[in-house]
């Protein structure tokens, strides 16, 4: 069996299984065009089948490619979809002075908020596609793309997510493009965070895996930046990865010592 066999096995019962503890058999997805939520797609469809619903939430930046890549996967996979655009509430509050880091942020919340409702509406889990790269990094907006009920994906790289992704057989337009979350005319991901991912995800390894000390691997020859950069990020950005901290007054603090599995049931 081969590597990425015995994971995509491994988070399609984890999906099935963590969903079913809450007691309901829906889930939904945000997706974008993008690899990440392509790969979650088709993980969730092959665990739920027509119990997956996928959400189109393009807005008025959205590239024509994304939504044809999105609409290709769901062809290919016979995916069901729907359309709910973000443009007329991110319309109705942009303004010309906001900054595209706004603008972006806004479009992420706005989508989270969107899925959120729709999953009210269908009693369903919203799943969440964001990396390991991603969430080590920060690279994510709080209440935005990085709130999610379940996150099959959360523990693997970038790099991991390519491979799994060709592992499953999501369209090659999907794999090949640059990834970028689209969030305002001709964003990338690796420009804005300054590297490639193969960099990243290297050094990330290194520093998160295999627990070398910023010293050992500037010694091993990566690039003091890059290292300094991520080791900054990964500190800096650790209240993306955690609930609220609740200021502790009594002896049973919810997330300090009131920590049941989420498992049990009654």
């Amino acid at each position: 069996m081969s590597k990425y066999e015995l994971i995509s096995r491994y988070l399609i019962e984890f999906l099935s299984q963590e969903v079913r503890k809450t007691g309901l058999k829906k889930v939904v997805v945000g997706l974008s065009g993008g690899i990440d939520s392509a790969v979650v797609a088709v993980l969730a469809h092959r665990a739920f089948g027509d119990d997956l619903l996928c959400v189109k939430m393009p807005s008025h930046y959205s590239s024509q490619s994304s939504l044809d890549d999105a609409d290709e996967l769901c062809n290919v996979f016979s995916l069901r979809s729907e359309i709910k655009s973000i443009e007329p509430m991110l319309r109705a509050y942009e303004t010309p002075d906001m900054s595209p880091l706004r603008v972006g942020n806004l479009s992420a919340r706005l989508r989270m908020v969107t899925l959120f409702d729709i999953s009210a509406r269908e009693g369903a889990l919203v799943l969440g596609t964001s990396n390991k790269s991603e969430l080590m990094l920060g690279y994510g907006t709080l209440h935005g793309d990085l709130a999610s009920a379940l996150n099959p994906i959360g523990d693997l790289y970038k790099t991991e997510v390519f491979e799994l992704a060709r592992y499953l057989g999501v369209p090659e337009s999907i794999i090949s493009k640059p990834p970028s979350a689209d969030l305002w005319e001709g964003q990338s991901d690796e420009n804005e965070i300054g590297y490639p991912y193969s960099d990243l995800d290297r050094a990330l390894k290194r520093y998160v895996e295999e627990r070398h000390t910023q010293e050992e691997m500037i010694a091993e020859g990566e690039n003091p930046e890059l290292v300094g950069m991520i080791i900054k990020r990964i500190y800096q950005n650790q209240f993306k990865r955690r609930m609220p901290i609740i200021a502790k007054l009594t002896s049973r603090t919810l997330n300090h010592d009131f920590n049941y599995p989420r498992d049990i049931t009654l």
